[in-house]
């Protein structure tokens, strides 16, 4: 039940700020009780970011309805192939490696994970934190969800939303506000979604950005792990309630849950993550993670994203191919990126062709779809 969520919070305090109004914590307590009457089993929710989707989804949590938000942009088709799973909340992953997964969450695990969350940051009760990432993906749906558990004020709006103290993004949203010299929140920026290369953790510490690199996965209600602000080399250590270990083929392991992404520890127990297993290229008997290539071309000064992908090799069995995006104005060849390439990775790890494109094919959340590239 989240009813006590929304009755412990100050009831004249903002609960939420859409684009088309505002509720304090006693007028959404009110429209979810009366949306309440009647909900049960799984109800789908249209994730069109408003106050109708915020009332609903905690109308579904009153009532003991299993809440289910779904892509305003989905097909008829891609929504029925939407599967279903026990719990309160039920999220679907991104869907970067095939099929769209169901993971079934409980209002247990997120006051857990909001509890962490606020621990690592150092949050206070007078946050107002924004979510301009999709309400059907965790990412976005836990700020609304922490912000309820906080009884503080969750923000619906474009990244650049003035008068904010956090704000829950993913790396291309960050270099698009520095791109654009955008001013950043008072307290952090919750960093997430898909991984952040130092190039642009660096880039946003100069520029004054307080940054909190993160991972997560939607099983953990999203962080996982959360880094200090300037951190530009790991994603933190694991939020309290999250064991997280490596196993011996260096995959991360958050619980029980195998992840299929690489990953260490450095010797202060902070994660570095090195790429996605299945995305490991291997070439002429040697393993390249994709991850460490991409980073690499993005510290250019030229680039402005990079994908690296494998192709098929008559002689190398897979050939490290990578696909850039060049920043406005910049020049630069794929010879030249080979070469910049060269200087700071290993032979085998520089690609053997380096191809211009105009955009990088990215889910909304940020994450590359590699399979796309190939």
């Amino acid at each position: 039940m989240i009813e006590p969520w929304l009755e412990r919070a100050a009831p004249d305090r903002v609960a939420i700020e859409a684009p088309d109004g505002r509720l304090t914590y006693a007028e959404l307590s009110a429209a979810a009780h009366d949306a309440a009457s009647g909900l049960d089993g799984r109800v789908e929710l249209d994730a069109t970011p408003g106050l109708d989707f915020v009332v609903r989804l905690h109308a579904c949590l009153l009532a003991g309805a299993r809440a289910v938000p779904i892509d305003p942009r989905l097909s008829d088709h891609e929504r029925a192939a939407l599967g279903d799973a026990p719990g309160d909340l039920v999220v679907h992953t991104s869907g970067t490696t095939g099929t769209p997964q169901p993971v079934g969450l409980t209002s247990d695990d997120i006051e857990t994970n909001a509890r962490g969350v606020a621990t690592a940051l150092g949050l206070s009760d007078d946050e107002r934190w924004l979510c301009p990432l999709p309400l059907s993906h965790v990412g976005g749906l836990m700020v609304v969800l922490r912000s309820a558990v906080y009884g503080t004020t969750a923000v619906l709006g474009p990244p650049d939303t003035p008068d904010v103290t956090l704000i829950s993004l993913v790396p291309t949203q960050l270099a698009r506000l520095l791109d654009a010299g955008a001013q950043p929140p008072s307290r952090a920026v919750l960093l997430g979604g898909a991984a952040a290369d130092p190039t642009l953790l660096t880039r946003a510490r100069d520029a004054g950005w307080p940054v909190a690199p993160s991972y997560g996965l939607t099983q953990t209600c999203s962080a996982a792990t959360i880094g200090e602000i300037g951190d530009t080399e790991t994603s933190g250590r694991p939020i309290a309630g999250v064991r997280l270990t490596i196993a011996a083929d260096q995959e991360i392991v958050v619980g029980t849950v195998r992840t299929g992404d690489l990953g260490r520890l450095d010797e202060h127990g902070r994660l570095i993550v090195l790429g996605r297993k299945t995305d490991t290229i291997v070439t002429g008997g040697e393993n390249v993670a994709p991850a460490e290539v991409e980073a690499v071309l993005r510290a250019h000064p030229a680039v402005a994203d990079a994908g690296v992908f494998a192709r098929p090799h008559a002689e190398w069995g897979e050939a490290v191919t990578a696909r850039v995006v060049l920043r406005p104005g910049a020049a630069a060849t794929g010879e030249e990126l080979r070469a910049f390439a060269a200087e700071r990775l290993a032979r085998f790890k520089v690609p053997k062709a380096v191809e211009l494109a105009d955009e990088l094919p990215r889910t909304e959340s940020g994450k590359l779809l590699r399979r796309e590239l190939a």
